[in-house]
């Protein structure tokens, strides 16, 4: 019913309002900086990067095979606005971004990574659910209290 309503985004809405977020998010970090190209294979550093703790580099390593990664995208969504995705992939999109450490890659296309930059991504075991989270986003202003869905800062 809210779909019908137009309440919720798609990837395509998504895709489409990134430009205008990514706007807003780089005028409130403007300053004399200049931005740089980085090349969709290269590893990324600086403040754009996203940290993967030792138990999230330790879990890829267990579950991926060959080329696999981890693929981090940012969606319309859960209670709070947008809500990160997770899913193993092995294709590499030229807008993508690739972090890698021990061995273990987690790939952000350049949309979501608007709103994940500066994050730390963490696997976490628990009674109840064993998952990948995002942890410490600077992007998010606030989130539910499963971790999955967030607002964005503006």
């Amino acid at each position: 019913m809210a779909a019908a309503r137009g309440l919720s985004l798609t990837s395509a809405a998504l895709r489409a309002i990134a430009p205008w977020w990514r706007s807003r998010l780089l005028a409130a970090y403007a300053g004399p900086q200049v931005q740089r190209e980085v090349s969709s294979s290269s590893v990324e550093v600086g403040e754009g990067q996203i940290h993967l703790t030792d138990s999230c580099v330790q879990r890829l390593l267990e579950i991926t095979q060959g080329s696999e990664f981890l693929r981090l995208e940012v969606e319309g969504g859960g209670c709070s606005g947008f809500q990160y995705r997770f899913s193993l992939d092995t294709v590499i999109n030229p807008d993508d971004r690739v972090f890698e450490q021990g061995g273990a890659r987690v790939v952000v296309d350049s949309d979501s990574l608007v709103f994940v930059k500066g994050a730390q991504v963490d696997f976490s075991q628990e009674l109840i659910r064993s998952s990948f989270q995002v942890l410490n986003n600077p992007q998010a202003q606030q989130g539910c209290s499963c971790g999955s869905s967030f607002s964005v800062k503006l």
